[in-house]
């Protein structure tokens, strides 16, 4: 009989904080970043414990730029449940922008705390993508000197190619036009486009032609092709 008076008595609550989080999971989606914190915190505060509020406030922070805070938010949530491996790469990549924000000095002590947290990610989700897109940006931009490693970069881009063709040849195009090697990120691209012709393969060949290797013909040209190709999939 308490048990049931408890629950009653507690229903009310849970139903205000049901729809509040309905609200601001709403304003999330509307990009109303502000307006959702806002409830996102009140919910937090009488349910501290709640990890998907706790990640909106971590995603929303990151919005912001406020790297801290959401190393803050992230940290909380891969220590409540460790077996997430988005919570590892979330915390990794704002440990890795705040690193970006930092002195030299500091940031060199930050870098292997953030290779571990996307490793940490693949190894409990070894389909992750997202964490192996992170490990080759951070390998193809840090110096040798401090770790970084085209060598490594590409691994993870082999990785990718298996797991997703598109997403493989993207990253070694990434890989080649980082370095300059534009042929060889062109040919990349052009596999992407034919594995999967996913808008953001055309986008990065266009970007390709017109920024980087003077083609403007070819992007036009490439341009029209997709656009007819959107054309013909409507009907």
């Amino acid at each position: 009989m308490k048990h049931f008076i408890l629950v009653f008595l507690l229903f009310p609550i849970m139903i205000w904080s049901q729809s509040n989080f309905e609200k601001a999971q709403k304003l999330f989606k509307e990009e109303k970043y502000a307006q959702a914190q806002t409830i996102f915190e009140s919910i937090l505060k009488t349910n501290p414990s709640d990890l998907k509020t706790i990640e909106y406030l971590g995603d929303i922070a990151g919005y912001y730029n406020s790297w801290e805070k959401a190393i803050t938010y992230y940290k909380k949530l891969k220590i409540v449940k460790p077996s997430e491996a988005n919570y590892y790469y979330k915390y990794g990549g704002a440990m890795g922008m705040r690193a970006k924000e930092s002195s030299k000095f500091k940031a060199l002590g930050m870098i292997a705390e953030v290779k571990a947290s996307f490793e940490k990610a693949i190894n409990l989700n070894p389909k992750h993508i997202e964490a192996r897109w992170a490990l080759i940006e951070l390998y193809i931009q840090l110096p040798g000197i401090i770790g970084g490693s085209e060598t490594k970069a590409v691994k993870y881009s082999n990785e990718l190619l298996r797991l997703s063709p598109v997403d493989g040849y993207l990253s070694r195009g990434h890989i080649e036009e980082y370095f300059e090697r534009y042929k060889g990120a062109e040919q990349q691209y052009k596999k992407a486009i034919l594995a999967g012709g996913s808008k953001i393969s055309y986008q990065k060949l266009v970007s390709l032609y017109n920024d980087k290797m003077n083609e403007t013909e070819k992007a036009k040209s490439l341009l029209e092709s997709y656009n007819n190709k959107k054309v013909q999939s409507s009907f």
